[in-house]
């Protein structure tokens, strides 16, 4: 692990921190690797309640590192951007984002496979893919019109235009805006509210929420086989006993 990329883990939560605010935490090929081993020791340990992904130095991340990008001697599915994005995106550990300052290009499209996204009131946010000749990527060509209808999309995408922390929240980009300078402390907050959950509940959960869509009846039936299993689990019988004794 390089120090470009922190990794802590603390009461059940793994903080993972971008570490280069000279740079706006521009990312390079070694930080996409660095960043993908860290999901992957905490997808296999059953302990880890949450993930949270955050920028040192007042920003997320002004995007790819264009330098160390065109480096790279040859760019394919098995590229370390593309390890990672394959890695966060199959995740079923929870991924809290804790943002603000530069959120740009892949900064902005990584929220898009979270679960919960904080940001500071400085936060700006861009996809300027088309000023660079280049197009979407993480899946955001489909992620952003679903999640904030095609015109949005489109002003995100086909113009590369930025917006504030605010328009983020009204376009469904982040979950709340807090002052910059309070964001930490909302982050640890929110975090300890994951840990406070039984772990195979949250991830049990986040599954089915990334399962593709299917036609109701269906959905019901998936859900019924992961509810009966859940609820033989040891997690849910001691929650539920502990319920049951607090209503006495």
């Amino acid at each position: 692990m390089s120090e470009q990329v922190l990794v802590e883990q603390r009461d059940g939560i793994v903080w993972i921190t971008l570490n280069r605010p000279e740079k706006k935490n521009a990312i390079t090929q070694q930080m996409y690797l660095d960043m993908a081993h860290a999901l992957e020791q905490a997808e296999r340990d059953t302990s880890v309640a949450a993930v949270v992904l955050q920028g040192a130095g007042g920003s997320f991340s002004a995007g790819n590192d264009l330098h160390d990008f065109l480096q790279a001697e040859e760019l394919n599915e098995s590229s370390p951007p593309f390890v990672f994005l394959y890695t966060l995106s199959r995740l079923t550990v929870p991924v809290i984002a804790s943002v603000d300052g530069a959120v740009i290009g892949i900064g902005t499209t990584i929220l898009l496979h979270c679960d919960m996204v904080l940001s500071g009131e400085q936060a700006q946010f861009a996809l300027p893919f088309i000023h660079l000749g280049l197009v979407p990527e993480a899946a955001s060509s489909q992620l952003l019109p679903l999640l904030c209808g095609h015109l949005r999309a489109a002003e995100l995408l086909l113009l590369g235009e930025t917006i504030d922390a605010t328009t983020a929240l009204n376009y469904g980009l982040v979950s709340k805006v807090v002052a910059s300078d309070t964001l930490s402390e909302a982050t640890a907050e929110l975090a300890a509210k994951f840990a406070a959950k039984p772990v195979s509940g949250l991830r049990a959960s986040k599954q089915l929420m990334k399962q593709p869509y299917e036609n109701v009846a269906d959905r019901i039936a998936r859900e019924a086989q992961v509810f009966i299993k859940a609820l033989h689990s040891d997690a849910a019988r001691e929650a539920i006993a502990q319920k049951l004794h607090k209503k006495r």
